[in-house]
């Protein structure tokens, strides 16, 4: 519900309550954090849930289980969210009221090139995430936030910046300007894509479809310095001689 509250202040708080775009941003990265903080490993973004999958953390009816409530939970917080603006107890939702049955699409750029962003943004969201997700929280929950706010700055204009298809399919699927399956593409694929060339950026392999590193090879943990086990060589050579000297010695009986 919070997402969708900002997402209305970005859309018609500039010219219907005064609020410009740095009081939403700001307000973006104080939810992100706070929602990192207290749901630390809690994620509403069903490509986060695939992404476990496939690194093998968790089963196939977990994940199944995590995208019915993504999906579920989505759209029933959409609905409560309608629900609440039709109280109207601010200005801001007595517009929102309003203007929700025409809403138009948040595509506002070419098909290819509106998939290319939110693919890219969540190319750019799934990387950070695997880089920090072994960080210490105090470390994590704040890049994660810089991210997102920084994700839905650039894109916003472009596609919406929502890189995540619960939220997508809840809020703008049935908005007038653009097809189901261009939604689809933009919303549903463009986000998938963008995960699996994060995860295989990163990993260089998908773990749950094939263990072959094509990106990167496997060195040995432990390497012992050339010159230290040239050393070891020349000083078992005497050592081997000393003993083939004893042995020659002794006499036969």
């Amino acid at each position: 519900m919070s997402c969708l509250e900002l997402r209305m202040l970005m859309d018609i708080g500039p010219w219907g309550g005064g609020f410009g775009l740095d009081v939403v941003l700001t307000l973006l990265f104080l939810l992100s954090a706070v929602h990192g903080a207290s749901f630390d490993g809690a994620f509403a973004n069903p490509t986060v849930s695939l992404q476990e999958f496939l690194l093998l953390e968790s089963s196939l009816a977990v994940t199944v289980a995590k995208l019915l409530a993504q999906g579920v939970g989505a759209g029933t917080g959409w609905a409560l969210t309608r629900l609440y603006w039709s109280w109207e107890l601010s200005q801001l939702h007595f517009i929102q009221n309003l203007i929700a049955p025409e809403c138009s699409s948040s595509i506002h750029t070419s098909l290819p090139q509106a998939a290319f962003v939110e693919g890219s943004c969540s190319f750019l969201f799934h990387l950070v995430l695997l880089r920090m997700r072994q960080s210490h929280p105090l470390y994590r929950v704040p890049a994660l936030a810089a991210t997102v706010t920084f994700l839905t700055y650039t894109a916003g204009p472009f596609t919406g910046a929502f890189f995540n298809p619960a939220l997508a399919t809840a809020t703008t699927f049935q908005c007038s300007g653009s097809s189901f399956w261009d939604y689809i593409q933009v919303y549903w694929l463009g986000p998938l894509a963008g995960m699996l060339a994060a995860l295989l950026l990163f990993q260089g392999n998908i773990p749950r479809l094939f263990q072959k590193n094509l990106l990167y090879s496997r060195k040995s943990k432990y390497k012992v310095p050339k010159a230290k086990v040239t050393a070891q060589v020349e000083g078992e050579k005497p050592q081997r001689r000393k003993k083939e000297g004893k042995s020659n010695s002794e006499p036969r009986a």
